[in-house]
């Protein structure tokens, strides 16, 4: 009886040659699926330099394979969902045997398996060995615990990976996180000369996926005008190293400053090249670990950088997969509003939200403190809909994955699941962004001014949020000193801020 044939599928996020849906392929009998889907490129409205990006590193991989004598049937420009296009082929092949790594979005997974339940398919559904940690470690690690907390799965990383240990097992420096020495503000004078981060002019490939991308999706977000993004494996691991050698040294002690026209500060902008497996984070921390001898960098640095490779990225996937799909559903505070329009535009009087907002229009880019404590703080404060803000971030960066997105927007920045990995909600006011960027300098919203004509919007939703969840943010010893300095205002003015904070959260298309 002879073997029967097998299709491999390969998803735009997986381009990983070391995947384990390659791992026993037979090349006389087996072919690899690659699908480009229109309506996936629609579920949110994406960013089309992330649609670019995915389409142009999917075809580069799909070349690579075929130079190795893999067999590849690539689908372009399929008018139907990869599940549907899926089920077209294999009637059309007589396929009865599917092979894939579990997707990285809860929706297409189960569609998969949906597909194979219902037509018979005999489906191997392969763990995604990109990662350090399985799901079957991270349930271990999670089960009856009665707080789940980034610092304390961090260290079981380190311990059970051998990563900046000293010979005696204890914490290289004497101590396991060296946050607090990692969040400084640029100088008053600015930035001064940032070692530009490598960026890669397309190719013939790029090229044609950008022409396609500007004529079949002209109505997304977002400009290619600035395209240079990795799109295969030899431009990821020279933008690795690139960034260890010019630009590791000053990621740790600005890495949550913020500047205009400033838009990759010194940040690795490894993680669209990650989050596709055109790089392994294994290989991502061996390179940082040997800059760091051969540079002597700071260890702040150095594990301020690790952290959040093998600490911050390995848990949110373990979050996303253990409390999927009702991560997606959760409302903890119960908001409703509509997202404003000008998070699509960045037409906004607001300096802070122009530059974050515009950075990402530009760039399909911005950084983590520019997501959590800009778009994603006024996002909370201003009682947007979670649901409507997680589809915004998953549309509109070309390094948004659902598994990685969705745990970052709707547990971190929107506190949306209560809590459930995170130990109070990040809300800051104007002040904040003041002291971490120049953004407020020229704005006509003032950010120490908490209500009026003036104030700052971002001043005036914190308060107003401080007030209507003070017995929340007082019972919480993390966030009790807000109450406190909440206590400090008077009775008149905090119905001033109330009543002004009602004026801003009506109008909020037109700040």
């Amino acid at each position: 009886m002879s073997k029967p044939k097998r299709l491999v599928l390969i998803l735009g996020d997986q381009l990983d040659r070391q995947s384990s849906a390659l791992k026993d392929f037979d090349f006389k009998h087996d072919e690899v699926v690659m699908i480009e889907s229109i309506p996936e490129a629609q579920v949110v409205l994406s960013h089309k330099a992330k649609i670019a990006l995915f389409l142009s590193a999917m075809r580069h991989f799909a070349k690579e394979l075929v130079g190795e004598g893999y067999a590849v049937h690539y689908v372009r420009d399929s008018k139907l969902s990869i599940v549907d296009t899926l089920k077209t082929l294999l009637k059309q092949k007589n396929i009865t045997h599917l092979i894939c790594v579990e997707p990285g979005e809860w929706r297409l997974k189960i569609a998969i398996e949906d597909l194979a339940k219902g037509s018979g398919l005999q489906l191997d559904m392969r763990e995604d060995e990109h990662f350090y940690c399985s799901h079957r470690e991270f349930r271990e690690w999670a089960a009856n615990k009665k707080e789940l907390r980034l610092e304390f799965f961090y260290r079981l990383m380190r311990k059970t990976h051998n990563i900046l240990l000293d010979k005696e097992g204890n914490p290289e420096g004497g101590q396991w996180n060296f946050d607090q020495d990692n969040r400084k503000p640029y100088p008053k004078s600015g930035p001064g000369i940032i070692e530009a981060p490598i960026l890669f002019e397309p190719d013939e490939i790029t090229k044609e996926v950008l022409a396609y991308v500007e004529e079949n999706h002209s109505e997304h977000p977002g400009s290619l005008e600035h395209f240079r993004w990795p799109v295969n494996r030899d431009q990821a691991l020279e933008a690795l190293q690139y960034f260890v050698d010019y630009r590791l040294r000053n990621f740790g002690i600005y890495q949550d400053a913020m500047w205009t026209d400033t838009p990759y500060g010194w940040h690795s902008i490894l993680s669209s090249s990650l989050n596709l497996k055109l790089l392994n984070p294994r290989e991502v921390i061996s390179t940082v670990l040997d800059a760091w001898k051969k540079y002597s960098l700071d260890l702040s640095t150095v594990e301020g950088f690790i952290r959040q490779i093998l600490g911050w990225r390995e848990f949110v996937r373990g979050m996303y997969y253990l409390d999927m799909p009702k991560m997606a559903q959760d409302n903890y505070y119960s908001h409703q509003r509509a997202l404003p329009d000008w998070y699509w535009t960045g037409k906004t009087k607001m300096r802070c939200m122009q530059d974050a907002v515009g950075h990402t229009l530009k760039y399909g880019y911005a950084h983590h403190i520019q997501r959590l404590m800009v778009t994603g703080n006024f996002a909370l404060l201003a009682e947007i809909l979670p649901s409507a803000v997680c589809d915004w971030y998953l549309a509109v960066y070309v390094d948004a994955i659902e598994w990685v997105e969705l745990p970052n927007t709707a547990g971190m920045a929107l506190f949306a699941n209560g809590g459930r990995f995170t130990s109070k909600p990040y809300i800051a006011s104007g002040a904040y962004i003041k002291r971490m960027s120049n953004y407020c300098g020229g704005c006509q919203y003032k950010p120490d001014v908490r209500f009026g004509e003036n104030a700052c919007p971002v001043t005036t939703l914190y308060w107003n949020f401080l007030i209507k969840h003070r017995k929340q943010f007082d019972s919480n010893p993390r966030t009790r000193l807000m109450t406190a300095n909440l206590k400090k205002i008077n009775d008149a003015d905090q119905s001033a801020i109330v009543e002004h904070a009602q004026q801003v959260l009506n109008n909020l298309n037109h700040l």
